[in-house]
């Protein structure tokens, strides 16, 4: 399998039978530009038309990219599409206009996946044994189940109380209603 039609899997998620019978055509997730669509023109109607429409030039640039990037790729005896192929793919295709905004979206996916990192390390971090950890985890549950059972334990005496005053009220109604008759 080639760089490009590995990028190409990777553009669509879920394919669909295609029409020229070897491949299957690969889109984008309708739901993900309808919702795009809103986004960007939150008061305006779109037919379905225009959204087919709107899906299928989004999987040609998505396609054509990937394509140049891929030959780019190959030119240079590379074996991974990089971000550096598809920025050279979008000046190569007169698209130099987004490479700003590429640019941008690169450094945002690369803040987030850092940021998971160092959260999925700051347990690592800690310098506690796993074991530990969980048996720590069971003490805290262990001490939350006490204190919700002695929570309702209260709350079942108190219950208890308020039911015998109005029991010893309705008492001393019966005797005083025997006193009056």
């Amino acid at each position: 399998m080639t760089s490009s039609s590995n990028v190409s899997a990777s553009v669509g998620g879920a394919g669909v039978a295609g029409g020229n019978g070897e491949e299957d055509e690969l889109t984008l997730p309708r739901a993900s530009i309808n919702k795009m669509i809103k986004e960007i023109l939150p008061n305006v109607r779109v037919a379905n038309e225009a959204r087919d429409l709107v899906l299928n030039c989004c999987t040609e640039f998505i396609h054509l990219i990937s394509s140049e990037a891929n030959d780019i790729c190959n030119q240079q005896m590379k074996k991974t599409i990089n971000a550096d192929h598809i920025f050279a793919a979008l000046d190569r295709l007169g698209f130099g206009d987004y490479k700003a905004d590429a640019e941008a979206v690169l450094r945002d996916c690369k803040a987030v996946a850092a940021k998971r990192r160092r959260q999925s390390t700051r347990l690592e971090n800690l310098g506690i044994p796993e074991e530990e950890l969980l048996r720590q985890q069971q003490e805290l549950f262990a001490r939350a189940r006490e204190e919700q059972a002695a929570a309702e334990q209260q709350q079942w005496q108190q219950l208890q109380a308020e039911a015998q005053v109005v029991s010893m009220q309705q008492t001393c109604d019966d005797d005083d209603d025997d006193d009056y008759s």
